[in-house]
């Protein structure tokens, strides 16, 4: 059996809610209910009973350090068909763009934006749109 390179991703974020609000209007895909622990609050990325989807979490925790959109570590790329409109989308709600589409050695397009808390985060594409 084929196996995802990456099993789990999770996004450190400042406000739960308000991160939650920008990924479900950028990415216009479900993201589950906040759950609270006594440790951290979490609102994870929806992938139904597929155990092949690639998932993970937005985490609101003590002792983690939210993105610091100068100081990039790990960059989490989102599939999109058009890199220009995920761009709209991440400002309309409240992100920006760092450096717009762009191609990259392998075919394809990426974008780099920011989150609403300060992460850095990439879509890509296979196609170039304008």
């Amino acid at each position: 059996m084929k196996k995802n390179i990456i099993c789990w991703f999770e996004i450190y974020v400042k406000d739960i809610h308000r991160a939650r609000a920008f990924y479900i209007e950028v990415l216009n895909e479900k993201i589950n209910e906040v759950v609270e622990t006594p440790i951290l609050k979490m609102a994870s990325f929806a992938t139904g009973k597929d155990s092949s989807i690639v998932s993970g979490a937005l985490i609101e925790m003590e002792g983690t350090k939210a993105g610091d959109e100068r100081a990039v570590n790990t960059i989490v790329y989102f599939p999109t068909d058009d890199c220009i409109a995920s761009e709209k989308k991440v400002i309309a709600a409240g992100g920006k763009v760092l450096k717009s589409q762009f191609p990259v050695d392998a075919p394809g397009y990426c974008s780099l934006c920011v989150d609403t808390e300060g992460n850095p985060i990439g879509f890509f594409s296979l196609t170039k749109t304008k």
